[in-house]
């Protein structure tokens, strides 16, 4: 015989000793859980079909282990905005074994697993709090040993630090104001700081790039051919014009 029961939004046809995997219940290993929600059960010609469910059907299963299923991930990338996103998802999930399948009101049989789960709760609680009490005998001993080590920290090193994050030159700035690089389209402020470090400064010095130059410039940047792409060239010779 089998039915057909309900439980986290989904409908699993099940018989005896089956072994499945749901969304998450309540409980521990060796626990009996009860599924009231029968909406089907019998075989062949005598199944009953519930309205929703069948009146004084009972399905009942014993909890083998909770765990989670296979990790899914979900990645989300916003085109042009330099944004990406991964993140992984593991569902909670419950595996059972179908042990009765009553009809009529019937009642389930009594079963041992439950005593059994909770002998072993009391188990598991007696072994965390063994090592509690080894660490708080143990804490006063770490805490007087890294003392000596506090003193030893180096005082100099952000300093070094902020020294190497400067950018080295590439091109030698020429004489005179620099220019509002910002004008160039897809340059913003913080890309003008970075190509005044890089020692570009004005219009037509942009103008002039040769080949060698672009590649130097959009290695050093990570540009991946932008400079071609936006067409930096011909805007900084029609600003230099209009400088003029």
């Amino acid at each position: 015989m089998f039915a057909v029961i309900k439980t986290g939004g989904k409908q699993y046809t099940v018989a005896a000793d089956d072994l499945l995997k749901v969304e998450k219940l309540a409980g521990d290993a060796g626990d009996t859980v009860e599924f009231k929600e029968v909406l089907m059960v019998g075989e062949g010609a005598d199944a009953t079909i519930g309205k929703p469910f069948v009146d004084g059907a009972l399905v009942t299963a014993e909890v083998v282990e909770q765990g989670r299923a296979r990790k899914v991930i979900a990645f989300k990338k916003r085109r042009r905005q330099n944004s990406k996103r991964t993140r992984g998802h593991r569902q909670h999930e419950t595996t059972i074994r179908i042990a009765e399948i009553l009809t009529g009101g019937a009642k389930p049989k009594k079963a041992a697993a439950p005593k059994k789960a909770a002998e072993k709760k009391v188990a598991d609680k007696k072994a965390d709090e063994a090592p509690k009490t080894k660490k708080a005998d143990e804490a006063p001993k770490a805490k007087t040993a890294e003392k000596p080590k506090a003193a030893e920290k180096p005082k100099a090193a952000p300093k070094a630090k902020a020294a190497d994050d400067a950018p080295a030159s590439i091109f030698t700035a020429p004489k005179g104001e620099a220019d509002d690089l910002k004008k160039i389209s897809g340059v913003g402020p913080v890309l003008e700081k970075k190509l005044h470090a890089f020692g570009v400064t004005q219009y037509a010095q942009i103008a002039a790039f040769s080949k060698d130059d672009i590649a130097k410039l959009d290695e050093a940047l990570n540009f991946k051919g932008r400079i071609e792409r936006d067409g930096w060239i011909g805007q900084a010779k029609a600003l230099a014009e209009a400088a003029k």
